[in-house]
């Protein structure tokens, strides 16, 4: 721990290097396109949309489009996914990636776009960065190949003119340090890792200096946070909660453009909803469920007859969604209905069964089940009782008797131009004792893809496709009142072979299933 220590207050030293003067605050023109770009603290944010709100409250005028590219587990040489043969990064970046995947590149079956490609279609202005968290890990004998691959990554940067005109005025965002919660819960309590942290930080700002680009040191200010905060600003030491991350977002925005009152400010409710609702469009194109119909090896024959239409009319309303924020900003609110509808048709889909189907309910389709000599089956519930019991997808007893249900009609996924979601946790019980569920509890809705859940002292975990959730019943009437991101970065690429049959054991942990194909990364302490 000394040595470690030492290595990291000498490190800024060392790899401070004369450069270019550190550039003043970004001035915006109006209409400009902002991307992020990195791991999971970058991925983060969009769950809570703190920070893509404080810069359109900053900039009430400037019709600002702002895209979310941040994937857990990226580096800038190495960002995988299931569908992509190019695993890469940036052009070149084979050398650097290869520490980061064993020494091997696997390449994904499929066409989505690369890291480039999807650059090109966003056409930035802006480029903001955010790496290191994940390539700590490799740890002190990791800094010189990180220091050499992010160079090569901000040389690669400057050297484009995604938006046709120009470079991408870029900014290098450092990681927030480990907070200590070691006494409330079991994790690590930041003092090994956060010298290391430290030292991948003073690389982020020499690069930075090296090259002119903006670098902004988080890792320092959230340690005067974590100081000064009385209450927990992270969920488990590293991962930020809606206070940190709302923290993070005011100091971003405070180092980007200046210290500056948000002039939009009053409507900052009002924006924040029209952010999450066109990052959940965006999400469901950049990281769209179930692309392996969409983009992978499973397109053809499955995919060409409605993706390709889908993929149109989400990214028609993304763009509908960008106009609702600028709505926001100026107090107003538009006929989201109307505009959706003016969005592509989709075609019909013919269904892949051509013989006829019978579904059989109740006595029916007790009569048709066989059992070996001594057994029955018994119709406890089914859809004709309850119909929120819709594409059951697991099923758990709690130590009361009654039976939770996860419940997916949205499944395979949602539908560009449907209603959101609203896949269910059902609690189903018997009240009198006849045998039969007489009562059902929607402690959950409003869900997305459900396919596993478990239970624990804290709470329900519940797999949402890319995401595991906890949810918490703090005031005890069976409805989930706490909805928290515990992990996000789960492959989805197909859903049903996402995350799924939770199952916990004698000291509390989970084991779950998922795909034999999927390319899951995940960030933890």
């Amino acid at each position: 721990m000394m040595r470690l220590a030492a290595l990291a207050v000498l490190a800024p030293l060392a790899l401070r290097p004369q450069g270019p003067p550190e550039p003043g605050p970004l001035r915006l023109e109006k209409e400009t396109r902002i991307v992020l770009l990195g791991g999971g603290p970058g991925a983060r944010m969009i769950h809570f949309g703190h920070f893509e709100t404080e810069i359109h409250l900053r900039h009430p005028d400037h019709r600002l489009v702002v895209r979310n590219m941040c994937d857990e587990g990226n580096t800038p040489s190495f960002r995988p996914h299931s569908a992509r043969k190019n695993q890469l990064g940036f052009p070149g970046a084979e050398k650097f990636a290869l520490r980061y995947c064993d020494g091997r590149l696997s390449p994904g079956e499929g066409f989505f776009p690369t890291e480039e490609e999807w650059l090109a279609q966003l056409k930035p202005d802006v480029l903001i960065a955010f790496f290191g968290f994940n390539e700590s890990f490799q740890g002190m004998a990791g800094l010189e190949p990180f220091r050499e691959e992010l160079d090569a990554f901000v040389r690669h940067t400057l050297a484009q003119k995604y938006n046709g005109a120009a470079p991408p005025r870029l900014v290098l965002v450092s990681p927030t340090a480990i907070q200590d919660l070691s006494a409330s819960m079991d994790v690590p309590d930041g003092k090994a890792h956060n010298p290391v942290l430290a030292a991948y930080t003073s690389v982020l700002e020499s690069v930075a200096r090296a090259h002119g680009v903006r670098f902004i040191d988080a890792f320092h200010a959230s340690q005067a946070w974590f100081r000064e905060s009385k209450a927990p600003l992270t969920i488990d030491g590293v991962q930020l909660n809606d206070a940190g991350d709302r923290k993070l977002a005011e100091f971003l925005a405070d180092r980007l453009f200046g210290p500056a009152p948000a002039a939009a400010a009053r409507h900052r409710d009002r924006v924040r909803r029209a952010v999450l609702d066109k990052d959940w469009c965006w999400l469901n194109d950049f990281k769209i469920p179930n692309g392996v119909h969409a983009y992978g090896r499973r397109h053809n024959p499955y995919g060409p007859a409605n993706y390709p239409f889908e993929i149109e009319k989400v990214r028609q309303m993304t763009a509908i969604r960008d106009r609702a924020i600028w709505a926001a900003l100026r107090g107003e609110t538009l006929d989201m209905a109307a505009l959706d509808a003016q969005t592509r048709p989709l075609p019909p889909v013919e269904t892949n069964f051509k013989r006829p189907i019978k579904f059989l309910y109740g006595a029916d389709a007790l009569a048709s089940i066989r059992t070996a000599p001594g057994y029955k089956v018994e119709l406890w519930a089914s859809e004709k009782e309850f119909p929120h019991l819709a594409k059951p997808v697991q099923l758990s007893f709690d130590n009361k008797g009654r039976l939770w249900v996860a419940v997916m009609p949205s499944y395979p996924h949602w539908r560009p131009g449907d209603p959101l979601p609203d896949d269910k946790l059902l609690i189903l019980e018997d009240t009198d004792g006849d045998g039969r569920a007489d009562k059902e509890t929607v402690f959950a809705d409003r869900l997305h893809l459900p396919l596993g859940f478990e239970f624990a002292p804290e709470g329900v975990y519940v797999s949402l496709s890319r995401d595991l959730v906890l949810l918490k019943d703090t005031d005890g009437d069976d409805r989930a009142d706490v909805r928290e991101v515990v992990l996000s970065g789960f492959d989805d690429h197909d859903t049903h072979h996402a995350i799924s049959a939770f199952c916990a054991d004698p000291s509390g942990a989970i084991f779950m299933c998922e795909g034999v194909f999927l390319r899951t990364s995940v960030e933890t302490p």
